[in-house]
């Protein structure tokens, strides 16, 4: 199972791991545990918060699916998704470069 998905969307958002357990509701000991790699097969109700607060689906913590995702372009809503949970965090100099590179036609 993906669970390595968890530490490395924590890390893209700038994430502490107290900080997913408080908006998850996941207790702290038990995301301790699942990155650890302690908790194996943790419960679906715990992965569906920690993937709402990650910004994930439940298909990203298969490894089979998301190896067949390698091209994943992001959607309107996942950017937007992203910016509304980290745009706060941003610099002026970020959130320019942001748009710059909406704008290129590249």
């Amino acid at each position: 199972m993906g669970l390595d998905k968890i530490e490395e969307y924590k890390r893209k958002l700038g994430m502490t791991t107290a900080e997913l357990a408080e908006k998850s509701g996941v207790p702290k000991g038990t995301l301790d545990k699942i990155l650890s790699g302690v908790t194996k097969d943790p419960k679906l109700e715990t992965l569906k918060a920690i993937a709402k607060v990650l910004g994930l689906s439940l298909d990203d913590f298969d490894d089979e699916r998301t190896d067949r995702k390698l091209n994943y372009e992001p959607t309107y809503e996942d950017i937007q998704s992203l910016i509304a949970r980290n745009g706060k965090k941003l610099t002026l100099d970020q959130k320019k470069d942001i748009i710059k590179t909406l704008l290129s036609d590249d």
